[in-house]
């Protein structure tokens, strides 16, 4: 009897994949100061990046989360090519904690469908964007806990990569320490959400560019231009 994974259809196949979600926050402070218009902006840019790139564009597999009224899977994992940029809507909370494991389980799926499927695969990218805190979960409790050590176990079992970006006023400091410890929480500079994608983009095609399991040294942030250091 097959199962779901046996009849997922993936793209490309005879390459190894990158599965990259993006996990982004939709609460109602981003509509504020246009942050959910450059985060639609970046978006757009970053399918266009990566289309652009004839190994990356085999290779990258995209799927998108949001958190705000509820926590949704706006994308599963497809190609770039099947990625039809939605225009996202700014309302609700900070429902991070439920996004995160959400996040986390939907990456671990994707990792038994390539399996499956004898696809080899890179480690997969989880990438975060929030200009808040949490709102279902707060430091020392039980969700908080869980989400906590399910972040940093599937970093240091390299499950997946986890990075944490902080738009506007949100406490890096709180997020850092969701974040792996060797890789706190960095701050966008201002509304530099195409810089972002740019900086994404490009290190996407340089991972899937790599044998699966070579280290990659990618620019910083920071060097980049569109992050800073915690301040």
């Amino acid at each position: 009897m097959s199962t779901l994974a046996d009849r997922i259809e993936i793209g490309n196949p005879t390459q190894p994949h990158c599965a990259t979600l993006l996990l982004l926050d939709t609460s109602g402070s981003m509509s504020v100061e246009g942050k959910i218009t450059a985060l639609n902006e970046g978006l757009r840019t970053f399918k266009e990046e990566i289309t652009n790139d004839d190994l990356a564009s085999k290779r990258v597999d995209l799927a998108v989360i949001t958190f705000g009224t509820e926590v949704s899977v706006v994308h599963e994992f497809s190609t770039i090519e099947d990625f039809d940029p939605p225009t996202l809507q700014a309302d609700g909370s900070t429902p991070m904690g439920q996004a995160i494991m959400l996040a986390a389980d939907l990456v671990e799926k994707r990792k038994q469908q390539y399996k499956a499927r004898g696809i080899d695969y890179y480690r997969p990218w989880i990438f975060m964007i929030t200009d808040g805190e949490p709102t279902d979960m707060q430091p020392g409790d039980a969700r908080w806990t869980e989400v906590r050590q399910l972040v940093h176990e599937g970093e240091s079992n390299k499950k997946f990569m986890f990075f944490a970006v902080a738009v506007g006023t949100a406490n890096t400091e709180l997020l850092s320490q969701i974040a792996p410890p060797n890789r706190g929480a960095v701050r966008l500079k201002g509304t530099k959400f195409k810089e972002m994608f740019q900086w994404l983009s490009k290190s996407q095609a340089k991972v899937s560019a790599s044998k699966v399991g070579e280290q990659v040294t990618l620019e910083t942030p920071m060097a980049s231009g569109w992050g800073q250091l915690s301040v």
